[in-house]
């Protein structure tokens, strides 16, 4: 069985700057990529917001330009999956879905975190079209527009607010008769005169030519007075959550309610030794590829100290 300094798990912004960091430590990491190449920051289509592209950039280029980077270095990127973990034993052993197993001494997990989406077809079909899953990262390009919001907790108010900030209109689309949000985010969108509640309101699809242009809607749906009606929209954003993709290490990593791996205070160490989580697998709260990259910076710096520090 193959040893390795450094193992990353994950191609997105974590990953790859901490196979640049790492790399440049002259620890040799290899990184694989997963189920979802370049991470979830290549379901979007422009990026205006990470530092050094004043004009923008497409997001497929720059997780391009980042594996580069990364292998001008000496990283190897591999395109498995991993698909079972051992970290009880030392060095850690990962199983991958090509049958191959690798040893390692410090494991970098950079797997990210899912969007949920509604699962509706039209999601796909316009995706990177109008439908969108973070309203940090793509509400620039609906300034005085018209958008919805789909969802009635914390973070769908706070997305809606956020947007309210940017489009003509907002509409939050909540399947139930009232928010679950706490109640100072409930205030903040009931007294934002930009923002439309719909309760009771569910999503069967979305319509337009070449980009969302509206989205078809049913009030009460199954009740007498249920009423379907089409709403005109240029932007989708869910906000029903993400699922952090975490579980292949639950049995040994401390994860927090919604299945996030716990880390020390700011550092990126979790609660095994040479085991460090970057990215959005370890971020509830900000989930931006600017954080992420700092994180999979930090994650490098203490996978090295550890090695040093254990004569490896």
């Amino acid at each position: 069985m193959e040893i390795q300094k450094c193992l990353i798990l994950g191609s997105g912004p974590a990953g790859y700057t901490a196979a640049i960091y790492a790399a440049r430590a002259g620890l040799s990491p290899v990184v694989y990529e997963g189920l979802q190449p370049g991470g979830q920051l290549t379901t979007t289509t422009e990026i205006e917001n990470f530092p050094g592209y004043p004009d923008g950039v497409d997001a497929n280029d720059m997780m391009e330009q980042l594996r580069k980077q990364a292998e001008r270095f000496g990283t190897e990127v591999r395109s498995s999956m991993a698909t079972a973990a051992d970290l009880d034993q030392r060095p850690f052993v990962l199983t991958f879905d090509d049958g191959t197993k690798v040893a390692t001494h410090t494991l970098i997990i950079a797997t990210g975190a899912t969007a949920k989406y509604l699962g509706l077809d039209d999601e796909k079909k316009y995706s990177g079209m109008g439908v969108s899953a973070c309203a940090t990262c793509d509400g620039f390009f609906y300034r005085k527009k018209r958008v919805a919001v789909v969802g009635g907790g914390d973070t769908a108010c706070e997305e809606a607010s956020y947007l309210a900030g940017l489009a003509e209109k907002v509409y939050m689309i909540v399947r139930k008769p009232y928010l679950r949000a706490s109640q100072a985010m409930q205030e903040r969108v009931a007294n934002d005169p930009k923002i439309e509640i719909l309760f009771e309101t569910n999503t069967l699809g979305l319509y337009g030519d070449g980009g969302v242009e509206g989205a078809h809607l049913v009030y009460r749906k199954g009740e007498t007075d249920e009423r379907r009606y089409d709403l005109a929209i240029d932007g989708f954003f869910l906000a029903i959550g993400h699922k952090p993709n975490s579980e292949l290490f639950a049995q040994w990593l401390e994860l927090d309610e919604h299945g996030y791996i716990m880390t020390e205070g700011a550092t990126p160490r979790t609660k095994v030794q040479g085991v460090f989580a970057a990215g959005d697998v370890a971020d509830p709260l900000y989930r931006q590829a600017i954080t992420a990259a700092a994180s999979g910076c930090k994650a490098a710096i203490e996978a090295e100290r550890y090695l040093k520090e254990n004569g490896l």
